[in-house]
C-alpha cells in the first residue's frame, strides 16, 4: 500500500503529499511493524504503488509526481534476492502492467502510440530495442483497459466517448468485436487466466450497472445481474452530436432526452463536462438524472478537449496554455443546445466538478450571459495558488504554474477568483466539503466570497458546505439524495419550471 509521512499538527488537510512510499502490512499486526517495500527520498515529490501479476511472480512498482507519466520497476518474486529491474526511468509515458505470459510482461502503454498499445517486455531485456509490439495502436480509438481471460485478451476500447469491446488471442490476433446492447461504457472487465468465463459491467445514460458475462469459448455475451429500477428507458433516448468550436474544432455531444420532446427552447437542461487530465467523460447512469429527464429535462454531457476521449492529442489540446480551447469548447456547446432550440440561457444549467469546476468557474466567468444557473462543484478555482496545498503540485503538468513566467500570464487570465467582475452573474450554489484534502475548500470560500460581493442581478449565490466529508469518493447515500434533491430544486427554481414528479 501507499504511505506518506503522518502531516504536522493542523496542517491535516493542507500539507503537500510528498514521500510517497511502498510499504507491506500483514494482517492482524500493527502498523508500526510494516516493512517499507519501495522508497525514494531524494525524490520527495515521487510517490509509488505497487501491485502484483494474477500469478504473483512480478512485483511491479509504478511512480508518479503528476497525473499524468509514470516510473516503472519490476521484481521477480521466484528469485531470492532479485533486485528491481527499471522499465521505465522518466515520466514521458504511461506503463500499465495488465498481466505476464510466463517470463513476459504484458504492458499498456502510449509510448510512440498515443492512443494506447500493448507490448511485451522481458524483464531480464527491459530497454525498449527489446520490445515486441502485441496489440498495435489503433489509428482513431483509444485502448483504455486489457484483462487477460481464459488465454485471451480482452481488450476495451472508447470509440467516439463510448465503449468498445474486443478479444485477442495471446499472439495479438483480433478474434471478434463483441456486440454491446447500446450507446454506453464498458467498466471492471475481470477474469482468470484458466477460467472460461469473463465478467464486465456496462452502463448507459438510461440504463443502470448491468453485470454481464463473456464465455471465453464461444465470446458470446449474456446478462448476469441486472438491477431493477422503477424508471422506463424506452420513453427516452440519447443522441451523439457533433458541433464545431470557436476554432473549427469538431466536438462531439451526448444529449439524453424524452423521444417526444419538443424544440422549442423551453426545456430544462443540465450541460456536464470536464475537459482534463486525460480524464474520458462516458456514459452512465444517474438516479438524480433519471428525475431531471422525467421532468422534462435534458442530459447534455460534452466530450471537450483536455479529457482522453481521442487519444493524447486531445488531451494535450486542453493543456497549460492551451486551457482555453477546454473554456471554448464547452461554451460552444452551449451555443449549439441554444441555437437548435433545445434550451435557452435562461433554462441552462452547466455543472462540472474538481477539474470540471474550474471549467464551470472559468465559463461563467467569461460568459455570465450564457447560462441560468452554474454549478461548480468542489473546483480548482485559485489558479495562482492551487499549487500550495495538498497534492495541488501535480496538477501542474495540465495547469502549468504561476512561477512559471511564461506560464502565469495564461493562467492569470482564465482564473476564476481572478476574472469576477461586477456585473450580474447566473443563479449560482457552489459546493465543497470541510475535509476535502484533495481540492482545499478554500477554493470554494473565496470564489463564493467575491461572487457575492460582485453579484448586481437579482440571482442568488449559494455556498453549499458538505460537513465531515471529502472530495466526494465514499460519501453515504443520505448525503448524495440530500444533495440531488438541493441540486434539483436550485436548479428547477432558479428556471422558473413547474415540478412534474
Amino acid at each position: 500500500y501507499t504511505r506518506f509521512p503522518e502531516p504536522a499538527p493542523g496542517a491535516e488537510l493542507t500539507a503537500a503529499n510528498k514521500l510517497g512510499a511502498v510499504y507491506f502490512h500483514k494482517l492482524g499486526t500493527s502498523q508500526d511493524k510494516d516493512l517499507a517495500v519501495y522508497s525514494d527520498k531524494t525524490h520527495p515529490d515521487h510517490s509509488f504503488g505497487a501491485s502484483t501479476t494474477d500469478d504473483e511472480r512480478f512485483l511491479c512498482v509504478s511512480g508518479w509526481e503528476s497525473t499524468s507519466g509514470n516510473l516503472l520497476y519490476v521484481k521477480d518474486l521466484t528469485k531470492p534476492g532479485a533486485a528491481f529491474v527499471p522499465v521505465s526511468t522518466s515520466f514521458e509515458h504511461d506503463f500499465h502492467v495488465v498481466d505476464n505470459i510466463d517470463d513476459k510482461l504484458i504492458v499498456l502503454t502510449n509510448n510512440n502510440a498515443p492512443n494506447q498499445r500493448l507490448i511485451l517486455i522481458t524483464p531480464g531485456q527491459p530497454k525498449p530495442v527489446h520490445w515486441q509490439t502485441l496489440v498495435p495502436e489503433d489509428s482513431s480509438d483509444v485502448l483504455q483497459s486489457a484483462t487477460v481471460c481464459g488465454n485471451k485478451i480482452v481488450c476495451s476500447y472508447l470509440h467516439n466517448a463510448s465503449s468498445a469491446l474486443r478479444v485477442y488471442d495471446l499472439n495479438g490476433k483480433l478474434l471478434k468485436d463483441v456486440a454491446l446492447p447500446e450507446i454506453g461504457t464498458v467498466s471492471s472487465v475481470s477474469g482468470k487466466k484458466e477460467e472460461d468465463q469473463a465478467f464486465f459491467a456496462f452502463s448507459s445514460f438510461l440504463r443502470p450497472t448491468t453485470i454481464y458475462s463473456l464465455d471465453m469459448n464461444t465470446l458470446e455475451v449474456a446478462v448476469f445481474k441486472a438491477p431493477k429500477l422503477d424508471f422506463n428507458p424506452d420513453a427516452f433516448t440519447t443522441e451523439q452530436l457533433w458541433y464545431e468550436s470557436k476554432d473549427g474544432t469538431r466536438v462531439p455531444m451526448f444529449v439524453t432526452r424524452k423521444k417526444n420532446i419538443a424544440y422549442d427552447g423551453s426545456n430544462p437542461t443540465l450541460l456536464y463536462g470536464y475537459g482534463g487530465f486525460n480524464i474520458s467523460i462516458t456514459p452512465g447512469f444517474s438516479p438524480s438524472r433519471a428525475v431531471l429527464l422525467e421532468n422534462n429535462g435534458i442530459y447534455a454531457v460534452a466530450n471537450i478537449r483536455g479529457g482522453g476521449e481521442f487519444g493524447e492529442k486531445w488531451h494535450e489540446a486542453g493543456t497549460k496554455c492551451r486551457k482555453q480551447n477546454v473554456f471554448d469548447d464547452f461554451i460552444a456547446a452551449a451555443e449549439y443546445l441554444i441555437e437548435k432550440k433545445y434550451t435557452s440561457s435562461a433554462r441552462l444549467a452547466i455543472q462540472g466538478g474538481s477539474n470540471g469546476g474550474l471549467l464551470v468557474g472559468a465559463c461563467m466567468t467569461q460568459r455570465p450571459d450564457l447560462f441560468g444557473v452554474c454549478f461548480p462543484a468542489v473546483g480548482v478555482l485559485d489558479m495562482l495558488r492551487y499549487h500550495q496545498f495538498t497534492i495541488g503540485y501535480a496538477w501542474a503538468v495540465d495547469y502549468g504554474r504561476s512561477d512559471n513566467k511564461d506560464e502565469f500570464p495564461c493562467l492569470y487570465k482564465y482564473s476564476p477568483l481572478h476574472n469576477v467582475k461586477k456585473t450580474a452573474y447566473p443563479a449560482t450554489m457552489i459546493t465543497t466539503a470541510d475535509h476535502d484534502d484533495r481540492v482545499v475548500p478554500a477554493h470554494s470560500f473565496k470564489f463564493a466570497a467575491t461572487l457575492q460581493e460582485n453579484q448586481q442581478g437579482d440571482k442568488p449565490v449559494l455556498i453549499r458546505i458538505e460537513t465531515s466529508a471529502g472530495h466526494g469518493a465514499g460519501k453515504p447515500t443520505g448525503k448524495l439524495i440530500d444533495e440531488a434533491a438541493d441540486f434539483l430544486s436550485f436548479m428547477l427554481w432558479n428556471m422558473k419550471v413547474q415540478v412534474v414528479y
